[in-house]
């Protein structure tokens, strides 16, 4: 894993402070999230499609989840999230972009005791973003090769734009898409927008690690071929390792390591199944392999990670299988 640099380091210090106007449209999101959830941890579900807002107010150690594609954005507090050997920290009015589906570990952090975390997360339409990018007038940017599905960087006053909604849901089904496509238009002309369009453009490096991404989620627990994989989305084996691990941050081995063993955790967690059938549903053969992975993973082997979860359980404002990108 690679280490944090100074810079990042530092901002987790002391956070940099917002300019005049972020920083009011941040207190603006604060006081909205806080009126939505009632001051009651968890997610809560607005009347804007996709949009859902977040309260953590007793965070926990980091958890291991599935990203999809979303934007999300902090108000308070910050997060910290690993992806292979990447590290990503982004704090109040920065906002995560996750345009594949990626195996993520991460852990929210508190400004003060007295101030929860308090995010928005919008999931990322993929064909919205293709429809854009076939407008003739959206302005040309240089294509670039595959790259991270997931970065930082910041937006503000569209996403306020689209909360506000949430108190006057009359407006939504008029003004939710206008301002989501403008909140789209944002990401794309902006900053690292060259990567969100990526998965949108035909036969693209990255829609291939997409379309392969796709299948492998389906097919997890089965033996990989990575001659099959590449075949698949017609590139070569060589090719399709690089930009899988661009794309991912890691190999597609790893990828569907990370997947095998939270679909394991999730049965034995959430449906109450034993550790050798989790173990043989995704595709271990043997017990003992699996559970050194697995301890390596979490933290701990996979009995002793079910009593400890079972003993959290109520009490564990993250969810025990389950950390969404806001």
């Amino acid at each position: 894993m690679s280490d944090e640099t100074p810079e990042i380091a530092a901002a987790i210090a002391q956070p940099m402070p917002l300019e005049p106007e972020l920083d009011e449209a941040r207190k603006e999101l604060v006081q909205l999230i806080n009126r939505i959830t009632r001051g009651q941890d968890g997610a809560v579900e607005t009347p804007v499609a996709g949009l859902q807002v977040y309260c953590i107010s007793k965070p926990d150690r980091p958890k291991h989840a599935f990203a999809t594609p979303a934007l999300g954005l902090i108000a308070q507090g910050s997060k910290r999230i690993i992806v292979g050997d990447d590290i990503y920290v982004y704090d109040p009015m920065h906002y995560l972009v996750t345009s594949v589906d990626l195996p993520v570990c991460g852990q929210v952090r508190l400004t003060s005791e007295n101030e929860p975390y308090l995010g928005v997360r919008l999931e990322l339409a993929l064909d919205e973003i293709g429809e854009l990018i076939g407008d003739e007038k959206l302005p040309a940017k240089a294509n670039a090769p595959a790259s991270r599905g997931m970065y930082v960087n910041r937006i503000a006053m569209p996403v306020l734009r689209l909360l506000r909604l949430v108190e006057t849901p009359e407006d939504v089904p008029i003004m939710a898409p206008l301002i989501k496509r403008e909140i789209l238009y944002r990401l794309l002309v902006n900053g690292e927008g060259a990567r969100l369009r990526q998965i949108a453009l035909q036969d693209s490096h990255t829609q291939r690690i997409t379309k392969a991404i796709s299948a492998l989620r389906v097919n997890y627990a089965q033996s990989l071929r990575i001659e099959d994989m590449a075949r698949a989305v017609h590139m070569s084996v060589s090719s399709f390792h690089h930009h899988f691990k661009a794309v991912t941050a890691m190999s597609p081995l790893q990828y569907q390591k990370q997947l095998r063993l939270q679909e394991a955790r999730r049965q034995m967690l959430m449906t109450g199944v034993d550790v050798a059938s989790a173990a043989h549903s995704v595709g271990y053969e043997s017990p003992s392999q699996f559970a050194r992975e697995y301890g390596r993973m979490f933290g701990a082997p996979p009995l002793r990670d079910k009593q400890r979860w079972l003993g959290e359980a109520g009490n564990d404002s993250m969810g025990a299988v389950s950390m969404e990108a806001a």
